[in-house]
């Protein structure tokens, strides 16, 4: 086979090297080719941006700073209590919460791909999905989560958590002082997707984003 016919059997040798216009010109040439309808790539980006993203986890964690008992139903069984909360379907099945502590810090990746809990934090973000995190964040999470902004103590225990299509994992943060008298709705405008990935922590009310 000659490269030219190489190139035009294989679109992707098309693309260029840019990871965001790599992604416009496949769905250009997806489009192009009648392979995808466009009005219903949009309308799936954004249920995943806008309606199922990360505030849906953030509810259930606030819920779960709020509520004792809804916190251990959604330890002891990750899918059904985000199903109390109507969350679940695609990628929202055998759903693990881990807690995070004073003593132990949680963080999330998969190695072989990028299995993702979409019901709750919504679309990946790249970096998840980049082989370097997935590579290094196993063999030195303290290093990565620097990296990320967070220094963790050595008295910290760090454990990582691989995500597989069998069970995907959701990181229950630490409540942050001085949230004491927020409400529900107030407590979830301060979990952010990253702390849900278990790579930050979340801040203490009026200290803006991590």
């Amino acid at each position: 086979m000659t490269q030219d016919s190489h190139s035009h059997d294989h679109p992707h040798s098309l693309l260029p090297s840019d990871p965001e216009l790599r992604v416009k010109t496949l769905e250009s040439l997806l489009v192009d080719k009648g392979l995808v309808d466009p009005a219903a790539l949009e309308a799936f980006i954004q249920v995943y941006s806008e309606e199922v993203g990360p505030m849906n986890g953030a509810r259930v964690v606030a819920r779960a700073w709020s509520d004792p008992d809804y916190r251990a139903r959604l330890l002891a069984d990750g899918t059904a209590a985000i199903g109390e909360l109507g969350y679940g379907g695609r990628q929202g099945e055998h759903l693990k919460v881990v807690e995070n502590t004073p003593e132990l810090h949680n963080v999330v990746v998969c190695t072989l791909c990028s299995c993702y809990p979409w019901a709750v934090l919504g679309l990946p973000p790249a970096w998840y999905k980049s082989s370097a995190y997935r590579a290094r964040v196993v063999r030195e999470p303290r290093s990565v989560l620097r990296e990320f902004g967070l220094d963790l103590s050595e008295e910290v225990e760090v454990r990582v958590w691989d995500s597989t299509s069998e069970m995907r994992y959701l990181v229950l943060p630490q409540r942050p002082e001085g949230s004491e008298s927020l409400s529900e709705e107030a407590l979830a405008q301060l979990v952010t997707r990253d702390s849900m990935i278990g790579v930050s922590k979340v801040l203490e009310p009026g200290r803006g984003d991590q």
